[in-house]
Formats: C-alpha cells, sequence, structure tokens
C-alpha cells in the first residue's frame, strides 16, 4: 500500500497548502497567464494523485482490475507493487475515490449541460431582441449585435457561431480606441477559451466545496482570466485605453467606491492598468512554467517507480 499512500500524502499537501502559497504570491497579478497555467497544474496533479491511487488500490483488491491494468507489464513487474501486501482496506480505499471521480464526473457533465442550457436561452434572448437579417445567416466568422439599451455593456456569447454583444449605450460612451479595447478584451477572452476553464473549475468546487484548492481554483480563475483579457488588449490599445474603457462602462454601478467583491475587480483592474508591477524576468518565467509542468509529472513518477526499478 506504500505508493497509493505515497500519492495520497503527495494530494492533501497539495490541496491545502498551494492555495495558500500562491495566494500570498504578488506575481499572479502581473502575469495572470503564466498564473493560469500553474494553477491548472496544481489542480492536474492532485486529480492525478487520486486517479493513480485509485487505479493502484483497485489492482490490490479486484482481479479484473489487475488485469486492466497490468495487462502488458510482465510479471515482475507485478510482484514489485507487492499487490497482495496491501490489505483488506484497499478495497475501500479504491471505491472511495472511485466514486470521488464518478463525482468529478457528472458535476462536470452537470456543468456542461447548465452552460448549454444558460447559452440556448440568451441566444434565444438575443434574437428576440436583434433578429437576423435577410442573409446574415450565411456569414461566417465572429458577428457583432448591437443591442438598444441605456446601460453601457458588452459580452461575449461562447459557441460554435460565437458573437460579440454591445448595448447602444456603450457605443455612445466608448470613444474612438476605446472601442476597440472593449472588443479586444472580449474577443481575448473567446481565443483563449476562458468559457472551459471557467466550467471546469466551477465544476470542482461545487462538487468538492471543502477542499480548499478547488475552491481557490474557481475563485482565482474568474479573477484571472479577466486580468489576462487586459493584458490582450492593452497589448495593442495601451493599459490607459482599456482602463478608460473600463471606467466609461461601470462608473454609474458604484464599483469605485464601497462594493461587493464581485464589482471591486473592475476597481482592482482599473488600478492595476494605471499601475503596472513590473513583470517577472524571461527566465524566471521559464522556470516557473517548467516547475508547474513537473507538478502533474511527479504523481507519475511515484506510481511508477517500483515497475522501472523492476525492469532494471
Amino acid at each position: 500500500m506504500m505508493v497509493p499512500l505515497a500519492l495520497l500524502l503527495l494530494a492533501l499537501p497539495a490541496a491545502a497548502l498551494a492555495p495558500r502559497w500562491i495566494g500570498r504570491s504578488t506575481w499572479p497579478d502581473r502575469e495572470p497567464v503564466l498564473a493560469l497555467w500553474v494553477w491548472q497544474c496544481v489542480v492536474a496533479g492532485v486529480l492525478m494523485c487520486c486517479g493513480l491511487a485509485m487505479a493502484l488500490s483497485g489492482a490490490a483488491a479486484f482481479q479484473v482490475v489487475r488485469s486492466h491494468v497490468f495487462a502488458p507489464a510482465p510479471h515482475g513487474v507485478v510482484e514489485a507493487y507487492g499487490l497482495g501486501a496491501y490489505g483488506p482496506w484497499a478495497g475501500a480505499v479504491a471505491v472511495l475515490l472511485a466514486c470521488g471521480g464518478a463525482w468529478t464526473g457528472a458535476m462536470l457533465l452537470r456543468e456542461v449541460h447548465e452552460a448549454r442550457w444558460r447559452r440556448k436561452r440568451n441566444r434565444a434572448e438575443l434574437r428576440a431582441r436583434a433578429p437576423q437579417l435577410p442573409g446574415e445567416e450565411a456569414e461566417a466568422g465572429e458577428r457583432l449585435v448591437v443591442l438598444e439599451g441605456a446601460r453601457p455593456d458588452a459580452w461575449w456569447l461562447p459557441g460554435n457561431a460565437p458573437q460579440l454583444v454591445i448595448t447602444t449605450a456603450a457605443l455612445q460612451r466608448l470613444k474612438g480606441r476605446q472601442l476597440d479595447a472593449v472588443l479586444a478584451h472580449e474577443q481575448g477572452h473567446a481565443r483563449a477559451r476562458h468559457d472551459w476553464l471557467l466550467h471546469s473549475s466551477a465544476a470542482l468546487a461545487s462538487g468538492f466545496p471543502r477542499v480548499p484548492v478547488f475552491a481557490a481554483f474557481r475563485d482565482q480563475v474568474h479573477r484571472l482570466v479577466e486580468l489576462a483579457a487586459d493584458d490582450t488588449a492593452s497589448r495593442r490599445y495601451g493599459r490607459l485605453t482599456i482602463a478608460l474603457a473600463l471606467v466609461e462602462l461601470n462608473q454609474e454601478r458604484g464599483v469605485f467606491g464601497p462594493c461587493p467583491s464581485g464589482l471591486g475587480l473592475v476597481a482592482q483592474r482599473v488600478q492595476r492598468l494605471l499601475s503596472p508591477g513590473p513583470r517577472l524576468t524571461r527566465g524566471r518565467r521559464l522556470r516557473v512554467t517548467a516547475a508547474a509542468a513537473l507538478v502533474p509529472v511527479v504523481p507519475v513518477l511515484i506510481a511508477f517507480a517500483p515497475g522501472l526499478s523492476a525492469l532494471r
């Protein structure tokens, strides 16, 4: 039982301590894309630990699982894992982890289903407010939809036929390049497929609300994707332009005073754009990227270590 136990002992500290370590760091606000990569690697590492521990525990407890897990392996490799010494509780561990995996899959399916339902409802409302003109269905690529509205706003509807929606109030408020910057921000979300990150993080957090790494992953993803999209727009149109556009779109919503945290993010984004901190050096970015990539690899090395040793 040493290998599954080692994997679980690796997953528990990572799930509990990684959010604190990343949360105390200041560099994620300066490097949101890199921070998203680190979060994904940490979550993938935790899930990898649980999945490999489930496979090895199940192989020890159930012959049918063992025949599939070790089907192509020589007899010496199977003996190296000492599956017969795992004890009777290996089956309980395997079943418990399998239930967790099934629950994770169910949460992901539910999130995808709800997202599709919301997307279908939003598109129906959009068609009712802005019906397509004759011949417009044949147009390919991104479609810009302008809605009559007194509230300045712009948002992206993902899907097979993505649509960028902007209200007439926003068109009246935004000046020159500010409108282009807002469009670039929304296109940054679409091209980076941030909707998939949001759905995955929401599914994990709703399925396992008491696991710190999943709850922190959801909260940080919602914040970091906005910062990443701001950077995408600012690289093309400048930080001041996108900051002024955010002010124009949100100045009547009370977001620059006492307000809930969800709205307070807008003020934080404007402050970050106007007073940017220094980026990490290229060398440090490469080191952080490589170190994060190793996080999901470590569980694989632990799980395969006995088998690789037996093949020498």
